[in-house]
């Protein structure tokens, strides 16, 4: 999950356009005027369709920039008190707007950080210019290593594979290894990398598994903004997790935003994401859907450096939800109810369903 703070706008000013520049001058807009109990509120409701959905640790992505000021960091951190004990939150300084274009806005994370942000996050490609992107990547590798915190970047998010700004992998890649950050950078989204060359993508690989740098696409917003400019032969623009899993690189996905300008639809339930996944990427196979499964729960936990904790082995955090259906090839076609959310071995949540048939 990525964005609780600017979640369930959509109502309120959709995005007709459809495109990213649209989403982002939206949100931008609707950012001046957050209120915090407002934004707290519609948070809550995310965590509530999480929980309920069976995740039971996210990490979040609250806007936290010159226009939403620290209004959706702050409510996410009254939120990780508030859900103790339902939902483990890892809360990301995210600067949605920029760090180069926008002045004031390095110090907004700085302060984040000051007040307990778990993770430094990017967004190099929402900079005027490819030099100010490299400097965006430095200004948080900067901040991630001042205050020892994890990188996770929303990376190389457009449409044209000529813009740089879009292309910055490589350059994360060149600073992971160079400040020692290796196993500790994630990269969102990576649309632009589901279009270049095969050989490109070859050696793009090989370069990540080196810098042990964690990859999660976002299927239903890459899918949903991606190819906005094609006007013939509209690509997918969703990464396929095989040649990565092949290549050694651990890659998760996510719900990313739930009912806002950038995605419009949603519930924040991975098992949907997975269903939606699975047709776009052409993953039919019973070892794709084991590939899936283990994105969403064993690699994901590597992501968030809790492997140690996590899983199904005595003396690790009972953390897990019992579905109801019977075999692994079936949660993503069935995407069965949950049965039970159980979090440090208590049920925090159950569900039942019931059937009445006349035939």
């Amino acid at each position: 999950m990525d964005h609780p703070d600017k979640a369930l706008l959509e109502r309120i000013k959709p995005n007709v356009e459809g495109t990213l520049a649209g989403a982002l001058r939206i949100t931008g807009e609707l950012k001046r005027s957050f209120v915090q109990e407002e934004v707290t509120s519609r948070a809550r409701q995310v965590l509530n369709m999480l929980i309920s959905n069976g995740t039971t640790i996210a990490r979040v992505h609250p806007d936290t920039d010159p226009l939403a000021g620290l209004t959706g960091f702050k409510s996410m951190l009254a939120l990780k008190d508030e859900y103790e004990g339902l939902i483990d939150l890892q809360i990301v300084a995210f600067p949605q707007e920029g760090l180069v274009k926008f002045p004031g806005a390095y110090e907004v994370i700085e302060e984040a950080l000051k007040l307990g942000a778990d993770v430094v996050g990017g967004c190099p490609y929402n900079e005027n210019r490819f030099e100010d992107t490299k400097k965006h990547i430095d200004l948080v590798f900067g901040l991630a290593k001042k205050y020892s915190k994890d990188l996770d970047f929303h990376a190389d998010f457009g449409d044209d594979i000529n813009d740089l700004r879009s292309r910055a992998i490589d350059y994360i890649i060149e600073k992971t290894i160079n400040e020692g950050y290796q196993g500790r950078v994630t990269v969102g989204h990576m649309i632009t990398l589901a279009s270049v060359d095969p050989s490109v993508l070859e050696s793009t690989i090989r370069k990540m598994k080196e810098a042990r740098i964690n990859v999660v696409p976002l299927p239903a917003t890459d899918l949903y903004m991606g190819g906005r400019s094609d006007r013939s032969r509209v690509r997918r623009a969703v990464l396929n997790p095989v040649p990565f899993v092949k290549g050694g690189v651990n890659i998760a996905f996510s719900s990313n935003n739930i009912r806002n300008a950038f995605t419009p639809f949603g519930r924040g339930d991975l098992l949907l994401i997975g269903s939606l996944y699975e047709h776009v990427a052409q993953l039919g196979s019973i070892a794709d859907q084991k590939m899936l499964l283990d994105m969403i729960t064993y690699n994901a936990a590597r992501i968030l450096r809790i492997e140690n904790s996590y899983g199904l082995e005595p003396g690790k955090n009972a953390d897990l939800v019992v579905l109801g259906t019977k075999a692994i090839s079936d949660v993503f076609l069935d995407i069965p109810v949950r049965r039970y959310v159980i979090k440090r071995g208590k049920i925090i949540y159950r569900s039942e369903l019931i059937e009445m048939r006349n035939f």
